[in-house]
């Protein structure tokens, strides 16, 4: 009787872990070789979108080429209506241009995840989109998470914009070059900033991972390689930082070079829930063109993630689409909403916006002459802010049908 009862005990033990390992990490998305898994064992491929242009603003979202950053179109907009209605602009704009209606609308796409950029600055006191202290991350992040589990989507956190800039162009709001890779003061607030988010969503299920960094190291520099061997020891540095306070996530590492070079890593086996992700625009839509990724994918035995892609034909997408599904490489076009076209969900840019807005920031602003001689009527400044932050809103956004069906989602 007593070796029944030891026998029954044991396998009761053996189900309850059969059953841990099946309900994975009580409710996290985890990683099994090549593939993520849901918390009921299915496995997770990820098709969705970019809330790109919300927390980083870019310029040819705003319609502008030259003033292409964060920090240009924040000084454009202060040179014409001055500092604080430059800073009650930028409040508005991060209330108005993602609501709870614009994640219900991809979600009813049947997207099953989004990736949520932002600049490190939404986690310090530094000056950025009209805060200068008591930043509104959490407060916004918190936002997404609420309406992404009401709605059944999955969120990746995307540190678009890092310390001192870790890509050098004007996708990171930096100054010309990769200063991350130089500082060692921006580097540990890299990894203090990505272990304040961390301890903060530790417990939440709905976050599917965290990105460290978007796009690191661009291609232009002549010592790209030198800064390429940087990016593997600052990665695990940041890991490391990440699970004294969260072993649940899984960590999303990007490749140099916009996410397209992975030949600078060499060890994927310092933690057991990373994943790549790449990034592609343009070229063929092929598997061939595609095989750096998935022998990359094939040798780790880790899931690869197409964290970017898009501004095509709609025909390039859905042949793109389809040669993703068919090897395992889970996608998020970028982005879901801008100015006219190209994306999930577009609106129009407002009156006045191209005479006034784009005329002057594209203008000549170097010297004091010039701002003065070129500074357009304050009045149709506002007039032309105003009506892009009304314009942005969901119920005044057009459904691009045709878009949303290349993706591989419903259009209707």
């Amino acid at each position: 009787m007593k070796i029944i009862t030891i026998i029954a005990a044991m396998l009761l033990m053996t189900q309850g872990a059969m059953a841990k390992e099946k309900n994975n990490n009580d409710g996290f998305v985890t990683v099994k070789k090549t593939n993520l898994v849901k918390p009921n064992g299915e496995k997770l491929f990820i098709v969705g979108t970019n809330l790109g242009n919300w927390l980083n603003p870019e310029g040819y979202m705003f319609g502008l080429k030259k003033t292409n950053s964060y920090w240009m179109i924040d000084q454009a907009i202060s040179q014409m209506v001055g500092p604080d209605e430059a800073a009650d602009f930028w409040k508005v704009f991060k209330e108005n241009y993602i609501t709870r209606d614009d994640l219900a609308f991809i979600a009813a796409t049947g997207a099953n995840t989004v990736r949520l950029p932002f600049n490190y600055k939404l986690f310090t006191d530094e000056d950025y989109m009209g805060l200068t202290a008591q930043q509104d991350g959490f407060a916004i992040v918190d936002k997404v998470v609420g309406w992404c589990k009401e709605l059944g989507l999955y969120l990746i956190l995307d540190m678009h914009d890092c310390p001192g800039g870790q890509t050098g162009d004007n996708i990171d709001n930096s100054y010309g070059y990769p200063w991350l890779f130089e500082s060692e003061k921006s580097q540990q607030l890299f990894c203090e900033v990505w272990q304040q988010i961390a301890r903060h969503y530790s417990n939440e299920t709905t976050i599917l991972g965290y990105e460290l960094m978007n796009e690191p190291i661009a291609h232009y520099f002549d010592n790209k390689e030198e800064l390429n061997q940087k990016l593997e020891p600052l990665y695990k540095r940041a890991v490391k930082a990440i699970r004294e306070v969260d072993d649940n996530h899984i960590i999303l590492l990007g490749g140099a070079q916009w996410n397209g070079s992975f030949h600078m890593f060499t060890d994927w086996t310092f933690d057991n829930k990373i994943m790549y992700t790449c990034h592609r625009y343009g070229g063929s839509a092929k598997k061939e063109a595609y095989m750096n990724f998935i022998e990359f994918r094939d040798k780790t035995q880790l899931p690869m993630y197409m964290g970017e892609t898009g501004h095509n034909t709609d025909e390039w997408q859905a042949e793109l689409c389809q040669m993703m599904r068919d090897n395992n490489i889970g996608y998020t076009f970028w982005p879901y909403k801008k100015p006219e076209s190209s994306c999930m969900n577009a609106f129009q840019k407002p009156e006045l916006w191209d005479s006034i807005v784009v005329k002057f920031a594209e203008g000549d602003r170097s010297c004091y002459d010039s701002l003065r001689a070129r500074r357009p009527d304050a009045a149709l400044a506002r007039q032309a802010l105003k009506g892009y932050l009304e314009n942005c809103l969901f119920k005044n956004c057009t459904p691009q049908r045709s878009y949303i069906k290349s993706m591989g989602l419903k259009s209707e």
